[in-house]
């Protein structure tokens, strides 16, 4: 399961986050993040699969309806293979700001 670790603006991201873990975490997706997180930081997050990226890129869509903007970083290599793989790049930056 993941772990959702909020420092200041930042939230890191830690463990697995999965088909098998998404739907648990479904039911939380709109009281996870805390108002002021700006930041989604990814480097501690093992594994993820489509799943996993289809609901942090559901995160972001939250974030937007409620006019905040939300930026994902430090993704690991297999988190980058399915960045490049579902050509998402325009959702990552490489370090925090």
């Amino acid at each position: 399961m993941a772990d959702f670790i909020q420092q200041g603006a930042v939230c890191h991201i830690k463990g697995r986050l999965s088909q098998v873990e998404v739907p648990a975490l479904w039911r939380q997706r709109r009281s996870l993040l805390a108002e002021d997180i700006e930041v989604i930081d990814l480097s501690a997050l093992v594994y993820t699969d489509s799943a996993g990226i289809a609901f942090i890129l559901e995160l972001m869509s939250l974030a937007k309806a409620e006019k905040r903007t939300l930026f994902f970083v430090s993704p690991s290599e297999q988190i980058s293979k399915l960045i490049d793989l579902y050509d998402l790049e325009c959702f990552f930056i490489e370090e925090a700001r």
